[in-house]
């Protein structure tokens, strides 16, 4: 990939570095952590923290592979986002030598409960299949009307950003329709709260330290009703809390995440949320996303890039028409996922954008989008 001195990237980008939404002021109040003069930073809404605009995601992290982090915070990076599910526990594992000792200090850490909605998915499956088939398919009716209620599965707000990704929206809303009839049948203090708590004391395990300064659960949630309707969640963050081992709540969503923004914000317990949001879905999503500026809730972007750049995959139908949306939209000569992550960056209501960083390649490529405007 190519590597841009500072002076070769500024002038490839500073129009579209001059777009972006304004950066909070050195004087700005709020936690401040890895600062640095070039880097652009900006506030996670009521959390405080203090962001570079540009953030590490964990899911492709491992011991084996986590140089390159250690060049990004060099650079003025200070976020990283990490989950269980990522590499079965070794991204956490992959952070644990970054942030040993000292070095904790420099960063923001987060990571996630990545059990709990596959958890109560499957409580919920078993308890279908053990239904008359009549009562499935009016289970599954109401499920479906509930989809096509709040357009979860709109062509353009529905990006499938991963295999599987239908399957966990459908069987989500199967749960929630199940949890109205049959949510009593579930143990809730130990399925909801207490496998909370265990999933946090392990993470922190693996990563070496004595706490997270955000905790996302659920990991991934497919509709509101899942930060609406369990309060187990509320009651495992405020234990944790109080223990010194998770600072803030947030939450992380690919599917309807305007809706679960919405939710979050409504809750008053949630203090941020990472969300699929791009150039795709924006329309679905920009309402919510003004609602959190206004309520001051921090917001991180994620799968910003993902719909008009499959860099993993074979080219897809739409990539073109996709392609065309940012090329419009940030002209000259960047490359189409810098783009992308600085279409996003001009929203106020954004915090920060988080960056799947596999190499160091990719760091000297889109860290810099992250470079003060003057």
């Amino acid at each position: 990939m190519t590597r841009y001195t500072r002076r070769e990237f500024s002038a490839a980008a500073l129009a579209a570095l001059a777009s972006k939404a304004s950066a909070a002021a050195p004087d700005t109040a709020g936690e401040w952590r890895n600062r640095q003069s070039n880097m652009a930073y900006r506030r996670l809404g009521r959390t405080g923290y203090m962001l570079s605009e540009v953030i590490c995601g964990g899911n492709t992290i491992s011991p084996a592979n986590n140089r390159h982090v250690e060049l990004a915070i060099d650079m003025g990076l200070n976020y990283l986002d990490t989950a269980p599910a990522y590499g079965r526990g070794q991204s956490e594992s992959g952070y644990s030598s970054v942030v040993a000792g000292s070095k904790r200090d420099r960063v923001f850490l987060a990571t996630k409960v990545s059990l709990w909605d596959t958890n109560r998915n499957r409580l919920f499956k078993e308890i279908f299949d053990s239904l008359d088939a009549a009562e499935q398919k009016k289970l599954q009716t109401a499920a479906r009307d509930e989809i096509a209620a709040r357009r979860a599965d709109a062509p353009d707000y529905f990006l499938n950003y991963f295999n599987g990704q239908l399957g966990e929206l459908e069987a989500a809303a199967l749960s929630n329709v199940l949890e109205q009839r049959y949510g009593r049948r579930i143990d809730r203090a130990k399925n909801y709260r207490d496998l909370i708590i265990a999933s946090v004391e392990e993470s922190l395990g693996r990563l070496g330290t004595d706490h997270v300064d955000v905790l996302l659960c659920p990991h991934g949630a497919n509709t509101p009703s899942e930060l609406r309707n369990f309060p187990e969640i509320f009651e495992a963050f405020e234990k944790l809390k109080k223990a010194g081992k998770v600072r803030h709540l947030g939450v992380s969503s690919h599917t309807d995440p305007g809706g679960v923004l919405q939710a979050a914000i409504d809750s008053k317990v949630y203090s941020m949320a990472m969300i699929a949001y791009n150039i795709c879905n924006h329309a679905y999503v920009d309402k919510a996303l003004e609602q959190a500026r206004r309520h001051d809730f921090g917001v991180i972007a994620m799968k910003v890039a993902r719909p008009v750049w499959n860099g993993r995959a074979p080219e897809r139908p739409d990539d073109a028409a996709r392609q065309a949306l940012i090329q419009k939209a940030v002209p000259g000569d960047l490359k189409i996922p810098q783009k992308a992550y600085l279409w996003a960056l001009r929203n106020p209501a954004v915090a920060a954008v988080n960056s799947e960083m596999v190499t160091a390649d990719h760091v000297r490529d889109n860290l810099p989008l992250a470079g003060r405007k003057a």
